[in-house]
């Protein structure tokens, strides 16, 4: 089974270390969940282990599939089997939902095998309407532009759209639950509930307990001053609802600023 092992992780954002050397291991058929209070650096986390080039890596090893993912473009994490659904999905005018993602099928596949032909269009026509079935969205979907002028629970299942159809082995999900409301949520908690199977890794990245009153996680990990300081099953997300994060803070204020 694939697992993304990262070793004493530090990351700068515009000069400051938000990141101060993380440690955690996620793995296919696993679900993760990492809590926080604002600024901790869960969102940094997310974009820097996608390779985003605002994310300054200083130190430390992210492993994945016998390769340190760090060396790679952010397309080739991608093909590797990785995949980041965006707190804040960007609009791509003039670009369908379906261009968009037989596009992104055909990368994956053409990375896989340079002789590809891509996949064919009834064949990606049958594969994307099971897909949106599952996530009960309407088939019209497809035909609009990428999240122009998308409510922010249409943004969301867009992307859980895109992770279904790409199959990802671990994916990230930065706050997806933001923003929603308990219809949306719910939704969008069923199609991540559909693809879990013991091929498929998630680490949800949250602020609230409520997502994972519907993603139940295996794991629920603290994040404090760019450091995992907690880790436990599901019944530490409750105690956090319940008591917040001062108890936490005290815990470990040896290591927490």
């Amino acid at each position: 089974m694939s697992e993304l092992v990262i070793k004493d992780l530090h990351v700068n954002v515009a000069g400051n270390e938000i990141l101060k050397g993380l440690n955690l291991t996620v793995r296919q058929g696993e679900i993760h969940a990492i809590m926080g209070p604002n600024g901790t650096g869960k969102s940094t986390l997310a974009y820097a282990l996608m390779g985003h080039p605002n994310y300054d890596v200083t130190g430390g090893e992210v492993w994945f599939k016998g390769e340190n993912i760090l060396e790679l473009e952010p397309d080739e994490r991608s093909h590797l089997g990785l995949f980041l659904a965006f707190q804040y999905p960007v609009s791509i005018p003039g670009v369908t939902v379906a261009n968009f993602l037989r596009t992104a099928i055909n990368a994956h596949r053409k990375a896989a095998d340079p002789e590809d032909k891509g996949i064919k269009i009834p064949q990606f026509r049958t594969m994307l309407k099971e897909r949106m079935d599952m996530l009960k969205m309407d088939h019209a979907f497809a035909g609009r532009y990428l999240n122009e002028g998308f409510s922010g629970g249409e943004k969301k299942r867009a992307e859980i759209l895109q992770m279904a159809t790409l199959q990802p082995e671990i994916a990230i999900l930065d706050e997806t639950d933001s923003g929603l409301d308990i219809d949306a949520l719910r939704i969008v908690s069923e199609g991540v509930n559909a693809l879990r199977n013991s091929e498929f890794g998630a680490l949800v990245i949250t602020h609230y307990q409520r997502i994972l009153n519907y993603i139940q996680p295996d794991y629920v990990h603290v994040m404090l001053d760019g450091r995992v300081v907690e880790s436990g099953g599901p019944e530490l997300a409750l105690q956090l609802e319940e008591q917040g994060y001062d108890w936490v803070r005290e815990k470990h204020s040896s290591v927490v600023a």
